[in-house]
Formats: structure tokens, sequence, C-alpha cells
């Protein structure tokens, strides 16, 4: 998560602009004067908002002390003055991008998260989004978002779209004894009309293109997968 730093003096502006950043998932603090500010100079955030015209210290006093900690610090600057004078002044002290007021929040956001992409890439994904969509079927594991099936040397395993409902079917419900009806419905659909034989075939297919995969057989009720 983003650490977004933002310096408005103007408290509704200052309101608005905060929660449209924080609906990115960042994390925002928010300031009404320069002197409030300069003290969070350290440590850093990942990127400064700054007014320029800012009541203690201003915007331009800001961006230098903020530029000397750390030099490529990305600083977006926000003003009502004269946009070509603030533009050039602040990209001679290190802004990296300038926004003449008044302006729709909206496009604050998308600038903030095009400046945080060039300069840091891409966020990283969060471990917890991430663990949450990987399933580990030892030595198997599942990505549900990419449908991607990787065996213990991360090799990626061709499965079709049937096989890889059932895989996750039972990986979702590990040590429940699933009946052929069950995943009949769950697999095809509750409109599948046929015989539930389509479930044993299925279960040979990807136990053969699966051949560590623990799914036992429980004669005469359905399958189950051995934690």
């Amino acid at each position: 998560m983003y650490d977004v730093y933002l310096v408005e003096d103007e408290p509704n502006l200052n309101q608005v602009l905060t929660s449209y950043l924080e609906q990115e998932g960042w994390n925002v603090s928010s300031f009404t004067d320069g002197t409030e500010a300069r003290a969070a100079v350290k440590p850093p955030p990942h990127l400064w908002i700054l007014d320029i015209m800012l009541p203690g210290v201003d915007g331009y006093q800001l961006i230098r002390e903020i530029k000397a900690q750390e030099a490529g610090l990305p600083v977006i600057f926000i003003s009502a003055r004269d946009a070509d004078i603030d533009r050039v002044v602040g990209l001679e002290l290190g802004s990296d991008d300038y926004l003449a007021k008044p302006f729709l929040p909206r496009e604050l956001v998308i600038r903030t998260r095009k400046l945080l992409e060039r300069v840091y890439g891409r966020p990283a994904e969060d471990a917890r989004s991430l663990e949450k969509r990987l399933i580990t079927v030892a030595p198997y594991t599942v990505d549900e978002q990419s449908r991607m099936v990787r065996d213990a040397l991360d090799v990626p395993l061709d499965l079709t779209s049937k096989e890889f409902e059932l895989l996750l079917y039972f990986a979702r419900h590990p040590g429940q004894l699933m009946e052929r009806e069950q995943v009949l419905q769950r697999v095809w659909g509750e409109d599948y009309f046929g015989t539930d034989r389509v479930v044993d075939d299925l279960v040979r297919r990807l136990r053969k293109k699966m051949p560590e995969l623990r799914l036992e057989t429980v004669y005469g009720f359905g399958y189950r997968l051995v934690s």
C-alpha cells in the first residue's frame, strides 16, 4: 500500500481529495498548513501532493526540504496562481507533475496513479490477496485467478476447463466426501442431462494428468480429496 501525503489548506477541498485518494486503497495523510507538513518530511511517504500557497511554510520551501532528504521522491504541485510561472518554478525545484486549480479530483487520482507506477512500477500484489487466490494441493498449486495449475517443479499443467473446475471444487473442500451428483451439478450445472458416469471419466483424465493427486474413490458414493 502506498503512503501519500496531501498538503492543501482549503479544508473542504482537502477532505474531498483525501476521500478520492483513499478510495484507491492508498494510505493518505492530509495536512492543512506547511508547518505541520514540514514535521512529516521524515519518514518520507511514497508521494507528496503539495499546494503552493500554504500558511506557514509554502510549497516551494517544502519541496526543497523534501528533495534534500530524498531527491527521487515524486511530488505533484497544485496551485491556483499563475499556471505558467508555478509550473516552471515547480519543475526547477523538482516537481514531477502540476495541476492548476480548479481541477477534477478524479484527474488528480489518475495523475497520482500514473506517477506512482512510473516511479515504483506496478504495485506488487498484496500478499494476503495472493495467498487467498492460491490453493495448495500438494504437490500442486492452483491459481484461481489465472486458472493455472503448476506441479512441484513449477511447470504449468494443461487442463481443460472442466478438469480445472473439478480440481478446484475438490481443492476448496479437502477431506470432504463428494457424491457424483454433487460434482455433476457443480461442474456441469443443474441443467445437465445425462449419466453421472461422466464424472468418473473426468476424474480418470485428471488423475492421468496429475498422478500425485490424492483423490480417493469411495465406492458407491463418490470421491474425496485427501489433505
